[in-house]
């Protein structure tokens, strides 16, 4: 997703659960994650390039790393690793066909996107689950605005590009992912809730 909406999730699911200071932080590790040296070499970071079994696995080690940093003197790592793992836990709804399954069970109209359920264990393990692939350049020049449309014409209907939601401009789907990514975003928090003892909570969220 572009990083003006990765903020805006971010806060949604987070705000008011970590002191300012600590949000900041795990916002900015969570957008960091689009720089150029996130992007470059690193398909787990993002779901992309079919790397689903390393992107879950990502998602394990930074929720490892979030726990060892708990059991330190200092909190700045945890707040590290929280961030890199929403990013990724968010990406999972606009870089693989997660929303496409999850709609399909409906053949009118489909609920509101409020309603989506991000942990569907059917759709996630029911072996149809893919991310889209990256085809450089093409899907590096698709987000230059005046680029775009002839771009498209030329991607793969298997790319980046044509399958991903990554923002409005998406279409009605990207309300579901972004809704499916907020949901998901709450989840990983709460899990931590649910795991930590109230000392090591208080400290992670910094109030």
């Amino acid at each position: 997703m572009l990083e003006f909406v990765h903020e805006e999730m971010t806060r949604a699911a987070l705000e008011g659960r970590f002191s300012p200071r600590a949000l900041e932080i795990v916002l900015a590790t969570n957008l960091r994650q689009d720089s150029w040296r996130g992007l470059i070499g690193h398909d787990e970071y993002h779901y992309d390039n079919g790397a689903i079994e390393e992107s879950d696995r990502y998602l394990r080690e930074q929720r490892g790393f979030l726990l060892a940093g708990l059991l330190t003197p200092g909190i700045l790592s945890s707040w590290i690793a929280f961030g890199r793992l929403t990013h990724t836990a968010q990406d999972f709804y606009s870089h693989t066909n997660y929303v496409a399954l999850w709609l399909e069970q409906y053949d009118g109209t489909p609920p509101p996107a409020s309603e989506i359920d991000p942990l569907r264990k059917d759709l996630i393990e029911g072996g149809r689950l893919r991310s889209a692939r990256i085809y450089l350049p093409l899907d590096a020049l698709y987000f230059v605005p005046f680029l775009r449309r002839p771009v498209m014409k030329l991607l793969p209907a298997d790319s980046h590009g044509r399958k991903d939601l990554d923002s409005p401009r998406e279409g009605p789907r990207f309300e579901y992912a972004r809704a499916a990514a907020v949901k998901r975003t709450v989840y990983e928090f709460e899990l931590l809730e649910k795991l930590l003892t109230p000392e090591m909570l208080a400290r992670f969220v910094d109030q």
